[in-house]
């Protein structure tokens, strides 16, 4: 049986890339979709391109007690304020959820404080583009993209099918379940690590015509080296024990690369290309590529 039905009252509380870019999927099948946000601008924007049904830069009483599903697509330290602040106004039985980068630090404490009556699942969709702002969403943006949930042990079966099936609403790839701690580990590697690579390519070589010598493995390793540097700061912060852990990961990893090139290692160079081929081949595979 379909959680989702057309009759879901959808809000989206913060309408930027990802917030818009759910508005715009979720609208385009039919839902009756409302956004909270503080810029005028996004939402005239929003409302012009139909990407919303009507929006408002205030909390609304209205809006927040009529929706039956809300997604969070805040700063991970202004989520727990604002579900505290604004909970008695939810509508009971509600079902809510997140886009955020980081869930062993915020889940927990939003589930301790929140309604009985209400539930939190956590989610994660593994999309974004360099640019922000609702202008710059798109749903398409999923198609490609993992989706993780990271349930608890105070998420109720029918809302992790809910959160799931959410995922497959927005069209990603693939929709996995992490617990909040594995959740973090893997994000640290798989994307915090990789904006860290990218930043210090970028800052370690002080040459302004680099764009003119740059191929097209330099373009592709920094693409995302153009950063929101208050979210990914506090992105790092709050998971800044995980993160640490995959930078000594990488370190120890690059060290041994630089040794061998060093010795003269050739065989132990060619081994460990060997393996990264092997495993990207695996990667290009399950990947469908």
């Amino acid at each position: 049986m379909a959680l989702w039905t057309k009759d879901t009252k959808v809000l989206i509380v913060g309408l930027g890339l990802i917030g818009g870019s759910y508005a715009r999927a979720l609208k385009k099948q039919g839902f009756d979709v409302t956004a909270i946000t503080r810029s005028q601008s996004s939402i005239d924007y929003a409302l012009e391109q139909q990407i919303i049904d009507r929006g408002f830069t205030q909390v609304c009483r209205e809006a927040v007690s009529h929706a039956d599903a809300i997604i969070f697509s805040l700063y991970p330290s202004a989520l727990l304020p604002w579900i505290e602040e604004h909970q008695h106004l939810f509508k009971p039985g509600v079902k809510i959820t997140d886009v955020t980068g980081v869930k062993t630090c915020i889940l927990y404490d939003i589930q301790k404080v929140l309604r009985a009556d209400a539930e939190f699942i956590g989610a994660h969709p593994m999309a974004g583009k360099e640019t922000s702002g609702v202008e710059s969403s798109d749903e398409k943006i999923f198609t490609k993209a993992n989706y993780i949930v990271v349930p608890t042990d105070k998420n109720t079966p029918e809302g992790i099918a809910w959160c799931e099936e959410l995922g497959h609403l927005l069209g990603v790839r693939k929709v996995t379940q992490l617990s909040p701690e594995k959740h973090d580990e893997m994000i640290g590697f798989v994307s915090q690590l990789t904006h860290c690579i990218a930043i210090c390519l970028m800052t370690c070589k002080d040459n302004e015509n680099l764009v003119n010598y740059t191929g097209d493995s330099f373009h592709d390793l920094t693409r995302i080296a153009r950063i929101n540097d208050r979210m990914w700061s506090e992105l790092f912060m709050l998971n800044q024990s995980a993160l640490l852990e995959q930078m000594d990961l990488f370190m120890e990893e690059f060290k041994d690369l630089r040794s061998m090139l060093a010795a003269g290692d050739v065989e132990g160079m060619r081994g460990k290309m060997q393996l990264s081929t092997q495993r990207r081949a695996l990667f290009d595979q399950s990947k469908g590529e």
